[in-house]
């Protein structure tokens, strides 16, 4: 019968009506956790990867082509915003001319079908709380639907577990704080639960390409289409140079004992190999969460492990609350979607441009990509056109959440095409047409205000 605490915890997932595939899973990797599994990947077990580069990949525009009719996208869209202080869609900001990621993201698949001749069907992977607020935003798309098919699927949810015990948590402050999604690597698992994995094959598409919302620099490009499917490859993932920003995150490595391509994140790093972790010379490669799967090979996997795939366990220890420390300690069960590339043999990775990485966590890249240093074109396409990516921090005791962002660049954001760096410290408000050159750093208070139509000059070259 296993233990009370999974009983429990499957009993709660039942009444709440979640799908008996995502139930199943959520209990192999309960088991994992009673049994000590910490999902670490120590730096003894595992090298540093190379790999090509599109650049230097042939496509003919055929393949392309074919491919590319063939591809259905899938856009991860379940998170809020919660840390820049949002309580609905984080794809409902707005990046610029009154148009939202979600706004952006649509017009590029439109522009790919009209391009390229490609049916091209745009699929969210919403969760509970993205829901609504997506739909309704993109309603005002009446050709964005493909007949057979939805705009729409659901993730999964799950109990958090105390840690002292791995009973689930009850919180009856706010129920909805008792729950949390599985962490993106559900996308399988909710593929197939809600039937969508079958009737994309049943429709004749043979490869999805998944990435974030937050990313509007995750095109379906037709060249990367035809590239995957012209390596026979299972699975895929685009992966850029990792840079200084990038020491903390995860990277590329391959497994010792079976030459299997992993994926680590910071939370399976042991304390020890963190500065290996660090070493950009090491490991020199991070994802970009943009994945190209096999439909057919993600099918038979998914047949012949009985829906579990397996992904490595991600054991994230949080507190019930996030906003109260002192709420009781939480066990989140997570797994990273990337992490797929362990299980598939032959999966591959291509090393792309930082045009096709651009995601947006913080006000930091919110200002970057809402200035000058992207244009978007009648493809919708964001065109670096700065010679650089500026350094921006911005004061996090005044910037961080979106509300107090905005009230500071109420007539929008500074020119940074020229700059290199941009530090705030304080709070400062900024006027219309500011330009900032070089390595500039403002410090202010309450009532500092940038004059419209500053120009603000520091050091060349990086900060």
């Amino acid at each position: 019968m296993g233990s009370p605490g999974l009983k429990a915890a499957r009993d709660k997932m039942v009444a709440e009506g979640v799908d008996e595939v995502a139930i199943e899973t959520f209990a192999h990797y309960y088991r994992l956790l009673e049994h000590g599994e910490t999902g670490m990947i120590p730096e003894s077990t595992i090298d540093p990867v190379d790999m090509d580069s599109l650049d230097d990949v042939s496509v003919d525009d055929e393949t392309a082509q074919a491919a590319i009719r063939t591809t259905a996208v899938i856009k991860l869209n379940g998170g809020l915003g919660t840390s820049m202080g949002m309580d609905r869609a984080k794809s409902l900001l707005c990046v610029r001319k009154g148009m939202s990621f979600l706004d952006i993201i649509c017009r590029q698949v439109l522009h790919l079908r009209q391009s390229h001749g490609a049916p091209l069907p745009l699929i969210f992977m919403n969760s509970f709380r993205t829901s609504e607020d997506t739909m309704a935003a993109v309603a005002r798309y009446d050709d964005l639907p493909v007949a057979g098919l939805p705009l729409e699927f659901l993730q999964n949810k799950e109990p958090k577990l105390l840690a002292k015990d791995l009973s689930p948590v009850s919180w009856p402050k706010d129920p909805d704080l008792e729950w949390c999604p599985p962490g993106h690597g559900d996308i399988y698992t909710a593929l197939v639960g809600t039937g969508l994995l079958d009737d994309l094959l049943a429709a004749g598409y043979e490869r999805v390409f998944v990435s974030n919302s937050d990313n509007l620099g995750a095109v379906p490009d037709p060249r990367l289409a035809g590239w995957f499917a012209q390596t026979g490859a299972p699975f895929a993932i685009e992966a850029v140079r990792r840079t200084p920003s990038d020491r903390k995150g995860g990277h590329f490595a391959r497994r010792k004992n079976d030459g299997r391509l992993v994926l680590r994140e910071t939370a399976q790093t042991l304390d020890e190999d963190k500065s290996a972790l660090a070493d950009l010379d090491r490991h020199r490669y991070c994802s970009t969460n943009n994945l190209w799967v096999d439909l057919r090979a993600l099918k038979d996997v998914m047949d012949q492990r009985d829906n579990i795939l397996g992904l490595p366990l991600i054991r994230n220890v949080k507190t019930v609350d996030p906003g109260d420390p002192s709420s009781p300690e939480v066990v989140q069960v997570e797994t990273a979607m990337g992490a797929a590339i362990e299980v598939f043999e032959g999966a591959t990775l291509i090393e792309v441009g930082r045009d096709r990485f651009v995601p947006v966590k913080t006000t930091n890249d919110l200002l970057v990509l809402r200035s000058d240093v992207y244009d978007i074109g009648g493809d919708f396409v964001l065109d670096q056109v700065a010679g650089e990516l500026p350094f921006v921090d911005l004061d996090s005791t005044v910037f961080k959440l979106v509300g107090e962002f905005d009230k500071r660049f109420p007539e929008g954001a500074p020119s940074l095409r020229k700059a290199s760096a941009l530090r705030v410290e304080g709070d400062v408000t900024f006027g219309h047409g500011v330009q900032v050159v070089g390595a500039v750093t403002v410090e202010g208070g309450a009532g500092t205000r940038i004059d419209a139509g500053a120009v603000l000059t520091g050091a060349a070259g990086d900060a």
